[in-house]
């Protein structure tokens, strides 16, 4: 198996500063990438305070904290992450950014380095076809929050060899955290269970069988789910669901896939959730208030 020290993490954003916080938790060098300071800087908060969060729950020790942080590096430029011996791509939901993330890191790399991308959705054959060493990409797929969530999916590109999957297992193993082994089709087992689940709470929002409200309650009451699917949307980004599903409709060919009209209105309108303040819920008052 391949010997994995460092790691090189692109985007500072939601999944990539839970990455990065839980592979220097680890023991892993990490460097985190971001075309923004400003991003770069408002991840290494973030980390600082789920860190805190962990120490004051007796998770972790104010020591465990101070040398997670300090196995932590950043940087602006995308090529500094050649050297490190695993990159895992944690941008934006769309495959075009993707795709140009890999083709410019590529003259960059060193032979053995294993590309990884933490795509929800998209096909990690496709991607890997983009780069030189399609045998040593992989999709490595974690949950959000990342520092709290306990699964992460591996999933295989037709030309992933055996030796970089072993070596992928072996990373999630010192995370203390579990595998599950997916096919590389569209949203592969989590999201291709959850997103249509989603969307047809949406649906079920735009054609007035109930509200927000009651949705939500139905689920988390009625089904002992710990948020409702309209409050989870607003969680993981409106803009991403609505990815997710063009991928499943798009991958699959089923009407049943069809995102729901008012989901994409939604994003249209830069309702995207948590992350702008507005989604299914109103975030800029004390408590949320539903927008419908």
């Amino acid at each position: 198996m391949a010997d994995i020290r460092s790691v090189g993490v692109v985007g500072a954003g939601q999944m990539g500063n839970g990455i990065a916080h839980v592979f220097a938790l680890a023991g892993y060098d990490v460097l985190l990438n971001d075309i923004s300071q400003a991003s770069i800087d408002k991840a290494l908060a973030t980390i600082e305070k789920n860190l805190d969060r962990q120490v004051t729950r007796g998770k972790i020790t104010a020591e465990d904290k101070a040398a997670a942080q300090g196995r932590i590096r950043t940087t602006l430029k995308l090529a500094d992450l050649g050297a490190t011996d695993l990159i895992i791509e944690a941008a934006t939901e769309r495959e075009t950014v993707k795709q140009a993330i890999f083709e410019d890191l590529l003259p960059h790399l060193k032979p053995s380095t294993i590309l990884t991308s933490n795509t929800s959705s998209i096909s990690i054959t496709r991607l890997a076809s983009r780069t030189d060493r399609p045998e040593k990409f992989m999709g490595f797929h974690f949950m959000n929050p990342v520092p709290v969530m306990q699964l992460v999916e591996l999933i295989r590109g037709i030309a992933t060899d055996q030796d970089t999957w072993d070596s992928l297992h072996e990373v999630v193993r010192k995370l203390g955290k579990t595998a599950a082994s997916a096919e590389d089709f569209p949203a592969f087992i989590v999201n291709r269970i959850l997103m249509p689940m989603i969307n047809e709470a949406v649906y079920t929002l735009y054609e007035g069988v109930g509200n927000v409200k009651s949705i939500d309650e139905s689920l988390k009451l009625g089904a002992n789910h710990p948020m409702g699917p309209l409050e989870l949307a607003d969680f993981i980004g409106l803009d991403t669901c609505l990815a997710i599903m063009n991928v499943l409709h798009d991958g699959l060919a089923d009407t049943k896939y069809r995102p729901c009209p008012l989901l994409t209105k939604y994003v249209e309108a830069g309702w995207l959730g948590r992350k702008t303040q507005r989604g299914f819920y109103d975030y800029r008052g004390e408590t949320p208030v539903p927008t419908r």
